[in-house]
């Protein structure tokens, strides 16, 4: 499920999926149910987030002169930043229309969605299949974030709780995987 091919690779997911659950978790407190747990709990899952990227960036920075999939000049490159840039046009084209048509609400999960798929196409750059599963799974999660009840939370509280912990797992994951391959080279 992981390719140690590119250990630094790796642990630049375990720094960005960490940044994620930040953001995620972060924009879960929008509109939470009002129990003081939930706060609670998003505040966590932002200061486990944050705790996953400190060390994987420091990693990662160590380690800069270790080869990566997406080096400069390369077609992986290229694709990478074409994805990326499809990504953040293609979310914003979709927030302005829901926002357009009355349904601000949907923002968080179409966004969530947006995320989920592109990893498909990340899993292909990089050659790294968990990227797969993480697809799979936020993909899948942007829609139960949609489907969950709004007069309970928002869908961005949705999003953020259930969206955070599978960034820091998988996250946490490609970290201690890219680590132990970083140090047997």
């Amino acid at each position: 499920m992981i390719d140690l091919s590119y250990p630094r690779d790796l642990v630049m997911i375990g720094a960005v999926f960490g940044l994620a659950a930040f953001i995620w978790s972060g924009w879960a407190q929008e509109e939470p149910p009002s129990h003081p747990s939930c706060r609670f709990i998003l505040g966590g899952l932002s200061v486990a987030g944050l705790a996953l990227t400190v060390p994987s960036v420091l990693l990662a920075i160590s380690h800069w002169s270790q080869p990566s999939a997406i080096s400069t000049g390369t077609t992986a490159f290229i694709v990478y930043i074409v994805v990326v840039w499809a990504e953040i046009i293609g979310g914003g084209v979709l927030s302005v229309l829901a926002i357009r048509s009355g349904h601000s609400d949907w923002v968080a999960p179409l966004i969530l969605a947006m995320v989920g798929i592109h990893f498909f196409a990340l899993a292909v750059v990089f050659g790294q299949p968990v990227l797969h599963l993480t697809g799979v799974i936020i993909t899948l999660l942007a829609v139960v974030a949609f489907l969950l009840p709004r007069d309970v939370a928002a869908a961005s509280f949705w999003g953020g709780m259930i969206g955070a912990p599978v960034f820091l797992a998988i996250g946490l994951w490609c970290l201690l995987a890219g680590r132990s391959a970083l140090a047997v080279n």
